[in-house]
């Protein structure tokens, strides 16, 4: 998988830490280069209290740099759901065939962006009736991949999102 990128898109305050660095762990295991996005370069803060820096802000971010995009959840990730920059990244990448990935509450955002369109997908429990009553095919499996579109329920399925989304750059 030498050459393989993935973005990872998190929240500047309330990223959840597992979800990011449990899954940045696992594609990094493989070989995958991960690039941490936000709205600011400023160093993020997550639930926990984990520390991340962002390299990237989502505004400058582009399809065509990445194999893999992964929006991190936790309740920042909410300030993604109907973000501008945050859908279009999710159109680019899913319309290039492009592994598409959310984890938590973040495929709330592949399913604003119109990405889970007849797709099978998960999403932290809290959320699944909207989800349904939105169009997704919800599913109540921990991690749900349909094609290239990777979902799951949250931060104890962290360690397998990440081996699936490798899984799907291999």
């Amino acid at each position: 998988m030498a050459g393989k990128k993935a973005l990872l898109v998190i929240a500047s305050h309330g990223f959840r830490d597992e979800e990011l660095f449990e899954t940045q762990e696992e594609l990094e295991k493989s070989g995958i280069q991960c690039t941490i996005a936000s709205t600011s370069l400023s160093e993020a803060s997550g639930m926990l209290g984990g520390k991340a820096q962002p390299s990237l802000t989502i505004d400058k971010a582009s399809a065509e740099d990445f194999d893999a995009l992964v929006f991190v959840g936790g309740s920042g990730s909410e300030a993604f759901f109907k973000n501008r920059f945050a859908m279009g990244l999710s159109q680019k990448f899913s319309n290039a065939g492009k592994v598409t990935a959310a984890i938590c509450i973040a495929p709330m955002i592949l399913l604003n962006a119109g990405v889970l369109k007849s797709k099978k997908a998960t999403i932290s429990k809290g959320l699944s009736e909207e989800f349904k009553e939105k169009g997704a095919n919800y599913t109540e499996k921990p991690v749900e991949v349909d094609g290239l579109i990777v979902t799951a329920q949250g931060p104890k399925d962290a360690k397998e999102f990440g081996r699936k989304i490798a899984e799907l750059l291999k």
